[in-house]
């Protein structure tokens, strides 16, 4: 028997926004759209917004609030949201200056997307776009939907927040939010496999000495199978991969190790450490530091690490206050 705290899995969803909004009374909710957005809102500012499948919380809507997202709009389990879920969201909190919205590079949210930014324009409302893939587990390319986008993801909504509170306007937004989708780069391990609510075995499944480089947050398969590895040997491994591919020498960056939830604080702060030795090597200043559960896998076990090279502009907008469910900096 698999234990979950729920009561009919086809109402998980619902019941857990219902459950958030309760808990955050600065938020409101859309049930028949599972839309969950910020009561007030200012005028004329940029809306900013992020779309996505439920079972990664606090993403999606744990980063609503001032400085980062105006709203998010939640799909089934692992699954898009569909274009009128979309649509809801952005005529919810567009006051006149446009929408920003930003996606992880999967299929079905690229697609539902197209669908409601036609829809959104034929009235009247500006949308662009920026789309994530930080998953440097998965080759980028041309030919294929390519990388995911994976827990880098909150960083863009930080930067595309903090740039709208700031006044600018949805082109000026965008760039930004584009800037640090383009700096930004993850690499994820999983020990164990998330079950489904309503499910009663797991989609993949670890030897008790196996772990899977590269795991997608769905459950994707990795790039290899190995045995248990140190935390020292971990860095190594995700730091070498995102460091393939985007150079982060003398440099100052953003760092954030990702829990995928089943892994204890405990260990994702030990990681932390050997990452620092690591980047003592090599000269990379991490000038803030994330250590928690920021895009999650239900229950899988596991993590990420997730780099953003920063600039002049990326370290102000990081270094914004922000208040939201998940992230708040004073």
């Amino acid at each position: 028997m698999v234990k979950k705290i729920m009561n009919e899995p086809q109402n998980i969803v619902d019941e857990m926004l219902e459950g958030f909004v309760f808990a955050h009374p600065e938020l409101q909710w859309f049930r028949e759209h599972r839309v969950v957005s910020l009561k007030e809102k200012k005028k004329g500012k940029v809306g900013v917004m992020s779309v996505g499948g439920s079972g990664h919380e606090p993403a999606h809507a744990g980063y609503i609030g001032k400085g980062m997202l105006d709203a998010a709009v939640a799909g089934n389990l692992f699954a898009s949201p569909s274009p009128d879920q979309m649509l809801k969201a952005i005529e919810d909190i567009d006051t006149g200056a446009g929408v920003l919205v930003v996606l992880k590079n999967y299929s079905g949210d690229l697609m539902n997307f197209s669908i409601a930014k036609e829809l959104a324009e034929a009235q009247g409302i500006s949308v662009e776009s920026v789309v994530v893939k930080d998953d440097v587990a998965v080759p980028d390319s041309t030919y294929s939907t390519g990388r995911r986008g994976i827990a880098g993801t909150v960083f863009v909504h930080k930067i595309a927040g903090a740039r709208a509170a700031e006044g600018a306007d949805l082109t000026q937004v965008k760039r930004s939010a584009q800037k640090a989708a383009d700096n930004v780069r993850s690499m994820g391990m999983s020990m164990s496999a998330c079950i489904l609510p309503g499910l009663d075995k797991p989609g993949f499944s670890l030897g008790e000495d196996e772990i899977e480089i590269g795991m997608g947050i769905h459950g994707e398969p990795g790039i290899q199978k190995s045995g248990v590895k140190t935390a020292d040997e971990l860095a190594e491994i995700l730091l070498e991969k995102i460091m393939e591919d985007l150079d982060y020498r003398s440099c100052e960056a953003a760092l954030m190790i990702n829990g995928l939830g089943g892994t204890p604080l405990m260990e994702l702060y030990v990681l932390a450490a050997s990452v620092k030795k690591l980047l003592v090597q090599k000269e990379i200043c991490a000038c803030r530091v994330y250590v928690g559960n920021y895009m999650t896998s239900l229950e899988m076990a596991g993590c990420s690490l997730s780099m953003l090279k920063l600039d002049d502009e990326l370290k102000r907008l990081l270094q914004a206050p922000c208040a939201s469910p998940a992230m708040t900096l004073q």
